[in-house]
């Protein structure tokens, strides 16, 4: 069979999070960014160089790239002068005493047992050992009694867990310190960092290589991971949802030109570090409309990639039988007057990978998904147009999985690069072999998350959040107006803008998440905001020292908390 008969299958791994630097004290509050780069980010990479013919799209949001660049950089600079590190957590590494303060030891002690359970601590003895007297001692009255070496064993323990399995399999001072078990030296910490420090700056260079040598096309998102539908119009939000409720201003001021600016600066961004022009762009959240297909098409992208629910819903807007009907689904599409292709991934495969298959076994997983796409391959063995798209996060699931996934993605890689029905490929590579798109006259503006903006408007706390965010702006607008900023300090502004203007903080509000991660974000955001103000020179608002979440989050079950195709 030529490669021309084969159906294209393209996995896309988006790599984004959100920045957990806090804008008032310059420390990460949150370890999510560091710690997803060491284990996944990593592990990802390793299993494309592992199999010269897998293939895959790996999608970074510019927000992530400059976190990896920072920390790289602030960890690198410990090791060689002694400066501070960036993270409360990171720094249990360090030489740095512990605290003395009771609830800071506890805090870090916590921090220390935020893992899965089963895959990243009952694996191991000795930190599920270290992990049961830590949760014994982990009260405001009992914290007096776990020692400074309590805490380092944990926070090294804590970091081995997180490691990604290509490197616990392969890395000396890995495998020396699991089997130690116990009694780390401040020498042994400061090897565990090292190892941290490099493989975190390997990042970007490792992906930068995989693209140059064509085993993984990367792409991007607009700058500070904004949900550009509601940018530019809050109506949007009620073309899949007719009767959600908006926020207190009607629109967002001067939306049309923020998005804008993300879209640039995100290009700006992504080119620095990788040195080329991405083809493709991933929205945030796969969130498109019209408005935000036409301005990607604008901005010179060949292709973007949604949700097939987002699909469904516009594909009925047209013909209720073509919503219905399987060949519709698994293609590309294009706005009539543009030049650009939209490809929407497969949900229902892109789910099992999510949250099926990690309690499989590896093998069986990947068999399991290998089959069900040749399946597919047989259903559109007549048309030369369709291509299957497996889009989800490149972090967030591999912690449920044992061994990070490192059995499954194997075989998956494995198989689908084998599979004589299948060609394991790129979007790029898809357009260039001349897949045909079809006609989309309207488009449902929608997210990968049920195909509406809903995770993001409509929940009294999610529009709060919003109105302090138009307030904010218009602020922005006023002081760009009067011109009272320095060319250095406007700048400053408007990034700061950009990280404010985030998805990831209207995410969190509402009441399905746990209160005390939901109760983070708050804060962060609302520092974010207050940032802001300070750098424009105007008091921030009393209402930014007022929590937006009243309390309705859903309890924390422990571990960290798995985002829902997010």
């Amino acid at each position: 069979m030529t490669v021309q008969s084969r159906l294209p299958v393209v996995l896309l791994w988006h790599m984004h999070q959100p920045q957990y630097r806090d804008a008032l004290t310059g420390q990460y509050v949150l370890p999510w960014t560091y710690l997803h780069a060491l284990k996944d980010y990593t592990d990802m990479a390793a299993h494309l160089e592992a199999i010269p013919g897998a293939r895959a799209v790996v999608n970074f949001t510019p927000v992530l790239i400059e976190q990896l660049e920072e920390i790289a950089q602030r960890a690198t600079d410990h090791l060689q002068t002694g400066s501070a590190l960036p993270d409360p957590v990171l720094a249990l590494l360090g030489p740095d005493p512990i605290p003395r303060d009771p609830a800071e030891r506890l805090e870090l002690m916590r921090a220390c047992l935020r893992a899965q359970r089963k895959q990243m601590i009952e694996r191991f003895g000795p930190y599920l050992e270290l992990a049961t007297i830590a949760e014994t001692l982990a009260t405001p009255e009992r914290i007096v009694y776990a020692s400074n070496q309590l805490i380092h064993d944990l926070a090294v323990w804590y970091h081995l867990a997180w490691l990604g399995e290509t490197v616990r399999r392969a890395d000396p001072v890995a495998t020396a310190l699991t089997t130690q078990g116990r009694g780390f030296t401040e020498a042994q910490r400061r090897q565990l960092l090292e190892l941290v420090a490099e493989q975190i700056s390997a990042v970007v260079p490792r992906y930068r290589r995989l693209a140059e040598r064509g085993q993984c096309e990367l792409s991007v998102t607009p700058y500070g991971h904004p949900i550009v539908p509601l940018l530019l119009d809050f109506q949007s939000a009620r073309e899949a949802v007719p009767t959600m409720p908006l926020p207190q201003h009607a629109s967002y001021p001067g939306g049309s030109e923020r998005a804008a600016w993300h879209v640039e600066e995100g290009l700006r961004v992504f080119m620095r570090a990788f040195g080329v022009r991405p083809a493709g762009c991933w929205p945030s959240e796969g969130a498109i409309s019209r408005g935000t297909l036409e301005l990607l098409d604008r901005t010179g992208f060949k292709w973007a990639a949604s949700s097939t629910n987002v699909l469904r819903g516009s594909l009925s807007l047209t013909n209720a039988e073509v919503a219905s009907d399987p060949l519709a689904f698994n293609r590309p599409y294009q706005l009539p007057g543009t030049s650009m292709s939209t490809f929407f991934r497969d949900d229902a495969l892109s789910d099992l990978i999510g949250f099926t298959y990690a309690t499989w076994h590896g093998d069986d997983a990947a068999n399991h998904l290998v089959n069900e796409v040749a399946q597919l391959a047989h259903r559109y063995a007549d048309s030369p147009n369709h291509a299957v798209v497996i889009a989800l996060d490149g972090e967030n699931a591999w912690e449920h999985y044992p061994f990070n996934g490192y059995y499954f993605l194997r075989a998956l890689y494995a198989g689908l690069a084998s599979h004589p029905l299948l060609e394991l490929t790129t979007l790029s590579e898809c357009l260039a072999r001349g897949i045909k798109p079809t006609a989309l006259p309207h488009v449902v503006a929608g997210s990968w998350v049920h195909g509406t903006l809903a995770t993001w408007m409509g929940d009294p706390e999610k529009n709060r959040a919003w109105d302090l965010l138009c307030d904010a702006k218009s602020a922005f607008d006023r002081v760009m107006r009067i011109g009272a900023l320095a060319p250095g300090q406007k700048a400053a502004a408007e990034r700061q803008l950009a990280l404010c203007e985030s998805s990831d903080w209207f995410w969190w509000f509402g009441d399905y998440n746990p209160q005390d991660a939901v109760s983070q974000f708050d804060r962060l955001y609302r520092r974010q905001l207050m940032n802001l103000y300070r750098l424009l020179g105007i008091a921030p608002p009393e209402t930014l020292s007022q929590p937006i979440s009243i309390g309705r989050g859903a309890p924390e079950h422990g571990g960290v908390m798995r985002r829902a195709n997010a």
